[in-house]
Parts: C-alpha cells; structure tokens; sequence
C-alpha cells in the first residue's frame, strides 16, 4: 500500500481544506452511530432599537444531541438588564423544542463563568491556563 502525501498548512488554511477531512470523519461515524440528522444553526439577536442594526445576541448550533452556545455577546451598554439570561433561556427552549438533552458552551477566564454558573450551567472541563494560554472552561446544562 501506498503511503500518503503529507502537506502541512501552517497559516490560511481554508474551508476547501477541510471540507475532505470533515468527510472522513463523517463517513467514520456513520459506521458507528448511523447517519446524523444535523438541524440548522440558530440565533437569536439584539437589535439596536432606533437603527434596528444587530449590537449583539447569541449563535447556536446542532451539538449532535445537544445544542452549543457557540456565541454570546452582550454589549457593555446593555449589561445588567437581564439580557444574557434571556438569550439562554431562549436558546435553552430551542434545545428543548428540537429534542436536546441539553446545552453546553465554553468560556475564557476573563469572560463569564460565575454568570453561567449562577444560571445552573456546571463546568465539565477545563484547559489550564499558563505563559500564553488563558484557562478555558466548558460548561453544560442537562435538562
């Protein structure tokens, strides 16, 4: 048997890139779990109410059962208002809506991990941080 080319990208690489890799694993998947019924991506946005211009909101996509919070994004003058309680209660009823067991995300030291938590999220993981490397901590929610 022949054995492959190795080519190394090492900046830029692209979606055409990845696009045969993702096959491959799909196809390795399908093996073992069947064919995934995977569900549109999903947003829920804040809208500026005199421009009506998207200042911010929450981005959401199929998680394979559950659903990932992928971003959220409240702006600095629209904090404290209940906001971001609201964008994951809503993401929290489009997961219950399409069957999910559950949402889970991920967030940076700096970010909001006590506002997550305080919201019922428990963290499952954690990247520690170092020199060049912010902890990074992944959070779920069971239904």
């Amino acid at each position: 048997m022949k054995r492959p080319i190795i080519e190394i990208i090492p900046e830029n690489a692209s979606q055409k890139d990845a696009a045969p890799i993702l096959a491959v694993l799909e196809k390795h998947a399908a093996l073992h779990i069947g064919a995934i019924e995977e569900k549109p991506d999903f947003a829920i946005l804040l809208r500026d109410p005199d421009t009506q211009e998207v200042t911010g909101g929450l981005y959401g996509m199929d998680g394979f059962g559950w659903a990932f919070v992928k971003y959220l994004a409240v702006p600095d003058e629209y904090r404290g208002q209940g906001l971001g309680s609201r964008l994951l209660a809503e993401a929290e009823a489009i997961a219950r809506a399409r069957g999910y067991i559950g949402v889970w995300l991920d967030t940076f030291e700096f970010q909001a991990r006590p506002f997550y938590e305080k919201l019922g999220y428990t963290v499952f993981g954690e990247l520690e941080g170092a020199p060049n490397a912010i902890p990074r901590y992944f959070l779920k929610k069971r239904f």
